[in-house]
């Protein structure tokens, strides 16, 4: 008795594995897709647990022998109507499994503790009132909203320095204090205590700072959101500076671009405007941007693309750009010349050419975008020195755009429709820059730019910050996409208005790139470049001329000998052939379920045949099987149907 106890106590779960492990791989086959597995195992455990009572049921009667196939059936069936509900009401995906869960949960505690962090900073700096919408805020003066705002974002880190620094270039959207307060975030911020500093260095270059350099000055130069700047001095004697990424921010800064990225989101789905400006993808290039940022690498490899362009036209005579001592450089750690000067949101020396060194920067961005296709991204004040030799100083590439040819192209006949005064150039040109939706009026677009052209660009007018805004509400007006690649244009244009403003007050950004647009079509004009652009387009169709005489004899031959024909292959492409057979399979099985079914309601409906039991023909067994198989192919079919709509 304890023998078959125990081998009973064996064999059951071991047998129960088994008609599992079946069930789940029938059900699977009959809804003709991999389901995942957890959903086939819950179904496949529920239609078992459905077997005992249908079994007793279906044995009580007399039919019972007759209709096993039809229990058998109906147990299968079960779990297929429950994954079928499932895929219609939960979709894949929408729910995590237990591996994101735990991800998502640790997630979701790490924003809570964040936002309960901002909360305290907004708290601490008096900007709670305003975050609730207190009328008591409105009393209180602007030049102390602002600077609460900048010791706030300063203290909120990487991300919300960023942004406000962002901000500090928008005047057509800032009052004055607020722009002059979160200027300082450019230049002002709280510097990282030495002792956190060196552990960083120890941590990159293998040994203390008084080892690697021959001098090293523990004050910082300067203090910036991502890394901070010390003097120090090479073995050799080279004068330099080493960039230090702050400590820890690595953390935080992916803490809250996931808050970003989940505002952006909820954005684009329910609002209209950031459907149409993209925000889910100006989220994401901020975020790409920022994590460039965080590993010096990459700065160390933008400077070299940036300078390598620089190089191949000549270079800028009014701008310089830092050597880089690369075997210095790691991820957390840069090393480059220093550079005699101040940055320009200081004091400039005496006697500077403002407006040349406006007109200079201008143009070098202009240089970078329209021919270099590679661009400094983040031109603000704080990374653009003015040397003592009367030349400015880029620093800080970690964030760097880059354009392809036909974008390069695309930009410069906006230039040139800007220039000539065209709005229907310009719409076109625009069109070509953005990604247009798929119907939109061009003449009511063409409209409004012409509009835009004569309130911004017309005679005797002197274009201001609000053009750039104008711009993007024409833009997301007509709902026209934004390529990360063109935002990142824009966006360095009107960060670079903003210091051209401060740099030299009064100077026309559009007139003098309007002058360097002339400039460029006077030089692709000039003989020289007329003749060079000549000799590459006939190198590029050498190879079709040497071809062309051949594939002549070959078409004429076919004329003459009545043979010339035309090979279209149908369905050539595997994409299309992977259509067309599932719109032919799911046709056929809907034809087949209809069949089956309607088989199976006139085979129950007679009365004729041998009777297998009280009541029951051999027909009606037919029919009711008929019934079952109706059904799991009508189940297979909704499965494809919901299943592809995901």
């Amino acid at each position: 008795m304890d023998d078959n106890w125990l081998v009973n106590l064996v064999l059951f779960p071991a047998t129960y594995l088994v008609v599992l492990t079946v069930f789940v791989i029938v059900l699977r086959r009959l809804l003709g897709f991999r389901v995942g597995l957890v959903r086939a195992v819950i179904a496949a455990v529920i239609g078992l647990l459905l077997i005992p009572p249908l079994a007793r049921v279906m044995f009580q009667a007399d039919s019972a022998g007759s209709l096993i196939t039809v229990w058998i059936g109906l147990a299968v069936l079960v779990p297929m109507v429950l994954l079928v509900l499932a895929e219609v009401l939960v979709p894949p995906g929408s729910v995590p499994g237990p591996v994101e869960w735990l991800r998502g949960l640790r997630r979701r505690f790490g924003r809570a503790r964040r936002y309960s962090q901002i909360s305290r900073i907004a708290f601490r700096h008096g900007l709670s009132p305003y975050l609730r919408g207190s009328r008591k805020s409105a009393t209180q003066g602007q030049s102390k909203l602002a600077r609460s705002l900048w010791l706030a974002l300063e203290d909120g880190g990487v991300t919300f320095v960023k942004f406000g620094q962002v901000l500090s270039t928008r005047r057509d959207i800032l009052p004055e204090e607020f722009v002059t307060e979160l200027s300082r975030l450019q230049h002002q911020v709280a510097p990282a205590p030495y002792a956190e500093v060196e552990l960083v260095l120890r941590a990159e270059l293998g040994d203390a700072p008084e080892e690697v350099f021959a001098e090293f000055d523990r004050e910082p130069l300067a203090a910036a959101s991502i890394a901070q700047v010390h003097r120090a001095t090479l073995r050799t004697g080279e004068q330099v500076v080493v960039k230090v990424q702050r400590p820890g921010i690595r953390p935080v800064v992916e803490r809250d671009l996931d808050i970003v990225d989940r505002l952006a989101r909820t954005l684009e789905a329910r609002t209209r405007w950031g459907r149409a400006l993209g925000v889910v993808e100006l989220a994401k290039g901020f975020a790409d941007a920022l994590r460039e940022e965080l590993d010096f690498r990459i700065e160390a490899r933008n400077m070299a693309a940036v300078e390598a362009a620089a190089a191949v036209r000549g270079g800028d005579p009014g701008i310089r750009l830092p050597v880089l001592h690369e075997q210095l450089c790691t991820q957390r750690v840069l090393v480059m010349e220093r550079l005699d000067g101040v940055p320009l949101s200081g004091r400039l020396p005496d006697g500077a050419d403002r407006p040349e060194l406006a007109r200079a920067l201008l143009r070098c961005l202009l240089q970078q975008v329209m021919v270099d296709g590679v661009f400094h991204a983040d031109p603000h004040p704080g990374n653009i020195l003015a040397l003592t030799d009367g030349r400015l100083g880029l620093l800080d590439f970690g964030s760097v755009g880059r354009l392809d040819g036909q974008l390069r192209g695309a930009v410069q006949n906006l230039l040139l429709a800007i220039d000539r005064g065209d709005p229907a150039a310009m719409s076109d040109a625009l069109l070509e820059v953005v990604s247009r939706p798929d119907e939109i009026d061009e003449s009511a677009l063409e409209r409004a730019v012409g509009q835009f052209m004569a309130r911004h660009l017309g005679p005797g007018m002197r274009p201001d910050v609000e053009m750039f805004t104008d711009l993007f509400r024409l833009v997301a007006a007509y709902q026209l996409t934004v390529p990360p690649e063109v935002a990142a244009v824009f966006r360095a244009l009107a960060t670079m208005e903003g210091t051209l403003a401060a740099l030299a007050p009064g100077f026309n950004i559009v007139a003098e790139a309007r002058s360097f647009a002339g400039d460029k079509v006077s030089a692709a004009l000039h003989p020289s470049s007329l003749k060079e652009a000549a000799s590459q387009e006939l190198l590029a169709l050498i190879p079709v001329l040497r071809r062309l005489p051949r594939r002549l004899e070959r078409i004429t031959g076919a004329l003459e000998r009545g043979r010339l024909g035309v090979n279209v292959r149908l369905f050539a492409d595997e994409r299309d052939r992977r259509v067309l057979r599932g719109f032919l399979n799911q046709v056929l099985l809907t034809v087949l379920t209809a069949t089956t079914g309607v088989m199976a309601v006139l085979l129950l409906g007679t009365t004729a045949g041998p009777m297998v039991a009280d009541g029951i023909s051999l027909l009606h067994v037919f029919g009711y099987n008929l019934l079952v198989i109706s059904s799991v192919i009508a189940l297979r079919v909704l499965y494809l149907v919901f299943r592809r709509e995901t």
